[in-house]
């Protein structure tokens, strides 16, 4: 398992649509689901911080999730530049590979 971890900061009067974009069946997850090798995006509001969001993307593999970013690349950079707007800040988190197989249900 691989896991992709991103925080936002999102523009106040546009958490509605973050949500909607970012969150489950959103542009998002209907873009990374075209590849059989996305296993679930999930979108967390912080319960201390208004306005910031962080999503957990996974993968079967980190070689599986940087071959979608290579055949999806033009589909990729275009949904993100579409989505800046929303945001005043993007933060990679980082790129985790699970030990063992007791993660897999995250």
């Amino acid at each position: 398992m691989f896991l992709v971890l991103w925080e936002f900061e999102v523009k106040p009067g546009h958490e509605q649509r973050f949500e909607r974009v970012y969150g489950p069946g959103g542009d998002w997850e209907a873009l990374f689901r075209r590849d059989p090798n996305h296993t679930s995006t999930c979108l967390y509001r912080d319960a201390t911080k208004p306005g910031v969001y962080l999503t957990a993307d996974s993968w079967r593999s980190r070689k599986s999730y940087e071959d979608f970013h290579k055949s999806r690349k033009t589909e990729y950079e275009s949904l993100d530049a579409a989505c800046e707007e929303l945001t005043t800040s993007e933060r990679h988190i980082g790129s985790y590979e699970a030990i063992g197989a007791a993660c897999v249900g995250l």
